[in-house]
């Protein structure tokens, strides 16, 4: 064969090692980030319309979540967080309404304290799916519920549910150190509903399902 036809074959084999080393590549970046954002990397490939821009915004995601100065809370303010959320959940029997705000506000400062941003609900989503993909749905569900709650169109059951959604997101933050990827969450597959859970997990482990809210007695009815 002459020098010419070598060339086009050894131009085609490099071609072709380095589409293949590439798809590896990229295959392996999205097993990466699917293992690392869970439900969450499903709901950006939606939002993008595209697995490559998806993972851009991913990865742009990784990026601004390095800068941040996270810590740990210390045995001491998990359990003083812990006996909030106790009480907040408490005041849900007589108004619910009320225990449901003060329970995002109790989420936000454990953020805060955490040193994750806590202005912006979209850019604190952003921050913490990177570390908390898992539960991400639970807490947009719960932040939508908030909002129909502040228009006075949610009810009971719908903030019970709010309840349970910011359970979910408080207690991986306040989990020690080494236990957030392998709490309940962790089992949950990209598909898992919330509100699946939220119906019938038992009320058990330091932030208890939130309690019926009180209703009037026949008795105080009559009255």
């Amino acid at each position: 064969m002459s020098t010419a036809i070598w060339v086009v074959i050894a131009v085609v084999v490099v071609a072709a090692a380095v589409a293949a080393v590439h798809l590896a590549r990229t295959r392996s970046r999205t097993r990466r980030l699917k293992r690392r954002f869970g439900p969450e990397y499903d709901r950006v490939l939606r939002d993008e319309g595209g697995r490559a821009a998806a993972e851009r915004e991913l990865r742009s995601r990784e990026q601004r979540h390095e800068e941040l100065e996270l810590r740990e809370l210390d045995p001491r303010r998990r359990e003083e967080y812990h006996d909030q959320w106790v009480r907040v959940q408490e005041r849900f029997v007589d108004t619910p309404e009320a225990a449901v705000e003060q329970a995002d506000g109790l989420v936000t400062v454990v953020m805060g304290e955490r040193g994750y941003p806590t202005h912006g609900f979209e850019d604190k989503v952003a921050h913490l799916s990177v570390e908390h993909g898992r539960t991400m749905e639970h807490y947009r569900r719960a932040h939508a519920i908030s909002g129909r709650a502040a228009s006075q169109e949610a009810s009971t059951e719908d903030l019970r549910q709010a309840m349970v959604h910011y359970r979910a997101l408080f207690e991986e933050l306040l989990a020690a150190p080494g236990r957030e990827r392998h709490g309940r969450h962790a089992a949950d597959g990209p598909a898992a509903e919330p509100a699946a859970e939220a119906a019938t997990e038992p009320a058990t482990g330091p932030a208890a399902e939130a309690p019926p809210a009180r209703t009037p007695s026949a008795e105080t009815r009559r009255s």
